[in-house]
């Protein structure tokens, strides 16, 4: 399967790219995004995260076909700020967030993202983490199941289904989840609504703790960019959106204490400059060549 970065052209050109800039990709991937990032930096760094060793090893020898001028960082984004000190990295000139699972950990069956194909209860984005699907599925109470269920899935039957799944343990396999989630709804209501989509989404956001590392490294990154560096992240839900969304918003509007003064304290006033009010979302030609890009949507910032 051909590999495409969602809304590419898209994110390259609002990054406003310069070619001695400092950038970070904070989600490498299979390093689409990174590749034309490189291309546009002879004299510049690119800085790029993934937790996923499989995604570091082959983007390295993706990358090095292009130029030296990136260095890969194995860790989650969520240890940004931190990671740049090491390199004496305290301003760049833009970063990216393309967000979620990967295709290549959707297609490869063993890691337990996809509700279609058989495989153990795992989910990790860091292989080297103790912590996978298994734990949840498993161990987690009726009231915890529930709360992620319908939080991180927004699934309105999360109970019946939580109750079914501490019913049918031990769960070990992909399949055997689905099947346990079937027999909660029913088959009408299963085929009508696809609950598994959003059990498999609440357990991998809770298995990586994905929407708290979001909110955390936000401000983070928004605080790292340089005077009109811009932070483009690509979000795959609501509930990633609407975190972008916020953060966004408040760190772009004049702070509720001082509205009305003759004159703004620096402290208070806007960091951030909305590039896009609405999200640029991928064109008609874009889906049609990657139905995975469908609930992609791009939100962009610029530092004041």
């Amino acid at each position: 399967m051909k590999h495409y970065s969602v809304l590419l052209n898209e994110v390259i050109d609002n990054l406003n790219i310069k070619e001695d800039g400092i950038y970070v990709d904070a989600t490498l991937g299979l390093g689409g995004h990174s590749s034309e990032i490189l291309k546009k930096i002879p004299k510049g760094h690119l800085y790029c995260f993934d937790e996923d060793i499989n995604a570091i090893n082959y983007s390295n020898e993706r990358l090095s076909k292009i130029s030296n001028n990136f260095t890969l960082i194995k860790s989650n984004f969520v240890n940004l700020k931190e990671e740049l000190e090491k390199f004496n990295i305290t301003k760049i000139d833009g970063i990216i967030f393309d967000l979620g699972v990967s295709s290549p950990q959707i297609d490869d069956a063993s890691r337990g993202f996809s509700f279609m194909k058989d495989a153990p209860l795992d989910m990790r984005m860091d292989l080297s983490s103790s912590f996978s699907a298994y734990n949840v599925v498993n161990e987690y109470s009726y009231e915890e199941l529930c709360n992620i269920f319908f939080l991180y899935g927004e699934e309105k039957l999360s109970k019946v289904i939580a109750k079914k799944i501490i019913n049918n343990r031990p769960i070990d396999t992909t399949l055997e989840l689905v099947n346990s989630i079937k027999e909660a709804v029913g088959s009408k209501y299963f085929n009508l609504n696809h609950p598994e989509r959003k059990i498999f989404q609440a357990i991998r956001i809770e298995v990586n703790s994905e929407l708290k590392v979001l909110e955390s490294v936000l401000p983070d990154a928004i605080n790292l960019l340089n005077k009109n560096g811009r932070i483009t992240v690509i979000t795959f839900h609501s509930l990633e959106d609407r975190i972008v969304k916020n953060i966004f918003k408040k760190y772009s509007e004049i702070n509720e204490l001082v509205k009305g003064l003759p004159v703004i304290p620096d402290e208070y006033k806007p960091v951030l400059k909305l590039v896009n009010k609405k999200p640029i979302l991928p064109t008609s030609l874009e889906l049609e060549q990657n139905s995975r890009s469908k609930s992609a949507k791009l939100r962009v910032g610029e530092k004041l």
